[in-house]
């Protein structure tokens, strides 16, 4: 019989920390016509306002992960735990590193990538931990 501790699993415990919050309702949107209710689930986001999340821009703070978005303009947001969330453009992602924002290729927000230690407006934003870069489109972070 093998053994289940041989296979490393970082992000498929089966629960995890989430919050409600309001949709900023301009970078991120309900859509009935999509699955979970927007077109940014899975994105990365940051507070815009009190209780209020928008998708992170380059440099932001990370707060958590769009899981999903309702009609009432309010969302679920996992905030804690391993989050996967995609890279940004070029991003550089180095393993135990903080995280910030950061822009796509198109320059669309909700992206991540290490802070930049050199710039000391995001050492006060950056947050949770970078375990496995092995995916872009899939960075494990220990929030």
């Amino acid at each position: 019989m093998s053994d289940p501790r041989a296979t490393v699993v970082l992000d498929d415990v089966g629960e995890f920390e989430a919050y409600t919050f309001l949709i900023d309702n301009s970078t991120i949107v309900y859509s009935s016509s999509q699955v979970n209710g927007s077109a940014s689930v899975g994105l990365a986001v940051t507070l815009s306002a009190a209780k209020t999340v928008a998708l992170a821009a380059d440099g932001n703070a990370v707060i958590g992960k769009l899981i999903q978005v309702f009609a009432d303009n309010t969302a679920t947001v996992q905030v804690g735990d391993v989050l996967v969330l995609p890279a940004g453009n070029g991003a550089s992602l180095t393993l135990g590193k903080k995280i910030v924002g950061a822009l796509n290729a198109s320059s669309a927000a909700g992206y991540i990538r290490e802070v930049a230690t050199g710039t000391a407006a995001e050492l006060g934003k950056a947050r949770g931990a970078i375990l496995d870069a092995g995916t872009t489109t899939a960075v494990k972070v220990l929030m």
